[in-house]
This record gives structure tokens, sequence and C-alpha cells, in this order.
């Protein structure tokens, strides 16, 4: 007698789960982990070092579904301090992050940037590189000892050129090497351009004597044979390039950059997880670790807190090598 009451309440129930909504967000959907309307800029010129690292970053996102569409734009201008002070300018949106690394560290001092690293929101640190000694196919110069002697005599007739303004890696690694060689950096004929792809043309036009950038930004003209590896700044050779290192040579040089992401500072913790979470999902992909084999990057993630407390000693770290080098 009571089966017809029993079947209604059992059909109540199921209209209820079906038509009433949940009160509460599990949080764990898809779509609410993606970043809608997510912008990366890149503080130099299309082809550096940034850009490349920016672009594959997000070319990754698209290959892995990690994200929706993911805009990458540039901003140059002051070694990075001009779009580092749109990114401080933009408080609070979880909607833009900056690709970077140590050319910004060192800007930040030689541009007298009123915006610091400091202020920004650390995201990830990505990749450590080696930076390399390049000159181009038609240069007189075969290896890198006819190179540092003919510096040696005459260091201000024989520009060397980095993808950095002063303070960034491409600069910071020729002037230790002058100091490692006897020569005074403050001599140094160092001709700054705005990114690595600026820094390849004016080396192979043979505008200046040799050129000093990360090893993916040169790897494919070296592998083409328009340029040609004298050495690498890192203490160990770099798989897939025939240059030795500067100590294998004598010079006492151990040299290498790395490249990470920040973001706008005062960020929700849910905008700053969002941010970690995206570029961890990204590290770990297979498409991120043949990104690392391709173009010769050493892979050095660290997240959040930890790659501020890297960001702070790096701070300290140039402030130091600039002043010891007459810079700052």
């Amino acid at each position: 007698m009571r089966q017809p009451k029993t079947w209604l309440a059992v059909l109540g129930a199921v209209l209820l789960v079906l038509l009433v909504p949940p009160l509460i967000s599990t949080g764990g959907d898809e779509a609410d982990s993606r970043i809608r309307g997510l912008r990366v800029m890149v503080p130099n010129t299309p082809g550096g070092g940034y850009d490349i690292t920016a672009r594959t970053a997000v070319k990754v996102f698209e290959d892995a579904d990690l994200n929706g569409p993911t805009e990458v734009f540039n901003l140059p201008g002051a070694g990075g301090t001009v779009a580092l002070g749109r990114l401080v300018a933009e408080r609070g949106n979880g909607k833009l992050a900056m690709s970077m690394g140590l050319g910004v560290v060192g800007s930040v001092y030689t541009n007298s940037s009123p915006s610091t690293l400091q202020d920004t929101t650390p995201i990830a640190k990505l990749t450590e590189e080696a930076d390399i000694i390049v000159v181009g196919k038609d240069s007189p110069y075969e290896d890198v000892h006819d190179l540092l002697e003919a510096w040696k005599a005459d260091p201000n007739g024989m520009p060397v050129g980095g993808g950095s303004s002063p303070g960034g890696p491409d600069h910071l690694a020729p002037m230790l090497t002058a100091k490692a060689v006897g020569l005074d950096p403050r001599k140094v004929n160092y001709v700054p351009f705005d990114g690595g792809g600026e820094l390849m043309a004016s080396v192979l036009g043979g505008k200046i004597a040799f050129g000093v950038s990360g090893v993916g930004e040169t790897r494919d003209q070296i592998e083409a044979g328009e340029l040609r590896a004298l050495a690498v700044t890192s203490p160990e050779r770099v798989p897939g390039i025939d240059a030795p290192t500067l100590q294998e040579v004598g010079v006492d040089v151990s040299f290498t950059n790395w490249r990470g992401v920040v973001a706008p500072p005062d960020l929700s913790d849910d905008d700053r997880r969002k941010l970690i979470d995206l570029f961890t999902a990204m590290h770990d992909t297979d498409q991120w670790r043949e990104a690392l084999r391709l173009n010769g990057w050493d892979d050095a993630f660290a997240t959040g807190e930890e790659f501020g407390d890297f960001l702070a000693a790096e701070n300290a770290r140039v402030a130091s090598v600039l002043k010891e080098l007459g810079l700052a």
C-alpha cells in the first residue's frame, strides 16, 4: 500500500538534484582553473630570450590544452624597465604576467628604475642557460684564443654586442671575461641591443667584432653555419654546441643566465594560485621538456616564495658585481 508514495518520494529527490544548482562550488572545475584573457608581456623586441621563452610557454599552454587563448605582446625599452613599470602599475591584475630574467635585475640599477622586481608577484623561475661568445662566419677569429688576444690589444676598437642593456647577462658576461683576462671593464666598447634578434643581425652584418647572447637565441644560426661559436660561459660544455667553456681555455669565468615569470603586485590569493598552477602544469608536460632540450635550456623550476627568495638574492648579487666592476 505504501509503494506509490515511496516512488513519488524517490522521483521528488531526483528532480531536486537535477533542478536545484549546488550552493557551493567545488573549485576543482577545469574551467575555473583557466585564466580567461591571459596576456604575457615581453620586455624586449621579438627574437630575444624573453620573447622566445614566453612564446614557447604559451605554445605549450595551447598544445597541452592547459589554458584558453593567451596573447603574447612586446613592450621593449630601457632594458625591460618600461615593461616592468607597466606591470607594477597593473596592481591586482591577475590576467597579466611578464617574461623576465637576470637582465631586468641589472637594468633596474643601470636605468635608475623607480619600479623594481621586489614590487612584483613572483610566479615561477623556469630556465637557466649559458651565454655564448659568437662571431659571424666570415670573422677572422677562428677560436676564442685569437679573439681574446685581439681584444686585449685593442679593447676599444673591438666592439662587443649583447642582447641586454648594461647590468644584464649579455653585458655582465663580457665584463667579467674582460676582467678575467686583465682588461679594465670600463674600457670595453660594449654595444647594447634590445634583444637577441637585433644583436644577431649586427653580428652577421659585421657591425660588431663579436656578440654575447644566450644559447637558445643563437643555436639555429650556429647550426646553419652563419655563426661560429667560440666559447660558452657555463661551467660545463653545452650539448650540441662545439665550443669550449671559458674555464677550459684558462679564463676564470663561470656564468649562467636565467629566466622566469612575474605578475603585478597585490594579486588575490586565488589569482596568484592560478598563475602558479598554470606554469607548474606547463613545466610537467612532455612538450616543455622537449622545448628545454631543443633550446639548450637547463630546467631551473621554482615557484612562489622560493622564487621570491631567489630574486632577492640575485638583486643583491648583481648590485655587488656592478660595484666590483666599477659600473655602478
